[in-house]
């Protein structure tokens, strides 16, 4: 029995996800785990040389194709398709993302397998936990599917830890890996100095309470001071005070640091379900009866346009 891992990367080193998935999907039982790293022919050798060193991992392969260079869902999901029908795995495991929501649901197509979303717990080879109702119950899903397609909620798994020792890396080749289906035109990537909202041990959100783009300053003073990430709820995103790429919740990303300071927001239960396992929440709100406090671990009920600027001024 194998377990295949789709590893997340940005050309030059493994995504923090990817060891929460390799945990997850070790939780399976005994099986073959392998990593499959997928990309164009600029990868760094070391992503692949960082995939082997993980416990779990009994091995590593490698399917670089021009037509993958940018991560075209189409393309990825045929690259995937391939290689999990040449090597007969039961089950598939991603870190859930934009682009695994992106590619996932194809590969399901292509090889006859409806996918299993956010999964937050392993019970057997079968059968699998996962939120429903914005995290407010949980589902309990049995998958009869002969490959059983999975994405990880890597907030709700330990990282797996490095050995010393390193799995076999092969290098795979299919030629008909190009879906022809679409072609990359352009990016536009955005570049900061903080850390990854995803991946970043303190995050600062704003909400609608900041009441424009322009008092997100406030935030980025105090992120400054902490190595903090800056995120934001929904209803921030929606007013423009700031581009989706911030948005935590359901409908953004989902964070789980060790430290989550909501600011001006009032926890609607959308973004409670993207950071509610943070370890420790300081929320800041002028109303007393804010949802949010509900869930945090400190509350101040304050006027964040002075609490802010006093927290600021002494860390």
């Amino acid at each position: 029995m194998g377990a295949l891992v789709i590893a997340e990367h940005n050309g030059a080193r493994l995504s923090p996800s990817t060891w929460s998935c390799i945990s997850a999907a070790s939780k399976v039982g005994t099986v073959d785990l392998t990593v499959l790293v997928l990309g164009g022919q600029k990868i760094s050798p070391s992503v692949a040389e960082q995939a082997s060193r993980i416990g779990p991992v009994k091995k590593v392969l490698t399917y670089l194709n021009p037509c993958l260079e940018n991560s075209l869902a189409e393309n990825m999901a045929k690259a995937i398709s391939i290689v999990v029908e040449h090597g007969n795995y039961e089950h598939v495991f991603a870190p859930s993302s934009n682009a695994s929501k992106a590619f996932l649901p194809r590969v399901g197509a292509r090889i006859d397998a409806a996918p299993i979303t956010d999964v937050v717990d392993v019970l057997d080879q079968e059968t699998f936990v996962r939120p429903m109702y914005a995290g407010n119950a949980l589902a309990k899903v049995q998958s009869s599917d002969s490959t059983k397609l999975l994405s990880i909620r890597t907030t709700a798994f330990e990282k797996a830890e490095d050995t010393t020792s390193n799995a076999p890396i092969e290098a795979v080749s299919w030629n008909d890996a190009n879906a022809g289906i679409s072609s990359f035109k352009s990016e536009a990537v955005s570049s900061s100095a903080r850390p990854d909202l995803a991946a970043a041990r303190v995050v600062v959100s704003g909400g609608r309470g900041l009441k424009s783009g322009e008092n997100f300053a406030l935030l980025d003073d105090l992120a400054d001071k902490l190595g903090a990430a800056v995120g934001a709820s929904r209803a921030a995103v929606d007013a423009g005070f700031v581009p989706n790429e911030l948005q935590v919740g359901q409908t953004g990303k989902v964070v789980a640091p060790d430290l989550y300071i909501a600011v001006g927001i009032s926890g609607a239960i959308q973004h409670l379900s993207g950071m509610k396992d943070s370890k420790t929440i300081v929320a800041i709100n002028k109303d007393p009866d804010a949802p949010i406090f509900q869930v945090s671990d400190y509350g101040l009920v304050a006027d964040l346009f002075e609490a802010v600027p006093e927290l600021t001024e002494k860390c």
